[in-house]
């Protein structure tokens, strides 16, 4: 099933905290990668899963396919958490942009996810007039059972 799948919007049992300018620079980087998934970490504090800063990662995926798809090195996953743990960060989750397409996880994001850790979803859709445009943004977090994503309500906070 694709991101174009109706997915459960009833809140699971987790609010992601995230901080104004980290959604901020969510959306930007998804504009600016537009028409390509723009792919990053979403780091801050665990505890409480509050995010303050988001760390834009290349989405190194070419050509059409990387308007369905992102790709990233694992090594180069593990020096931007390790750069991010250095300044006192942890991560709480990553984030990528779903183009012209719903903030619905799909089934490859699915079964790529991890336990005890949120995935953010930024629907940007292209408009000819205004450019790329952000449509909604969702955060999901992986079931006890593994068959599926809860909806995690995103909280809106300022530092």
């Amino acid at each position: 099933m694709s991101s174009l799948t109706p997915r459960d919007l009833r809140p699971g049992p987790t609010t992601l905290r995230v901080h104004r300018g980290a959604l901020a620079s969510i959306h930007d980087h998804a504009r600016r990668g537009f028409p390509h998934e723009v792919v990053g970490i979403l780091a801050g504090k665990r505890a409480g899963l509050e995010v303050s800063l988001a760390h834009a990662l290349e989405n190194e995926r070419a050509g059409e396919d990387a308007t369905r798809r992102f790709k990233v090195d694992a090594l180069t996953v593990l020096k931007a958490e390790m750069a991010l743990a250095a300044k006192g960060l942890e991560v709480v989750g990553y984030y990528h942009s779903h183009p012209d397409h719903p903030a619905n996880y799909s089934d490859t994001d699915l079964a790529m996810a991890l336990p005890d850790t949120s995935y953010v979803i930024t629907a940007v859709h292209g408009h000819e007039d205004t450019g790329p445009t952000i449509v909604d943004t969702r955060s999901w977090r992986l079931a006890e059972d593994r068959a599926h994503m809860q909806h995690e309500p995103i909280e809106l906070t300022t530092p």
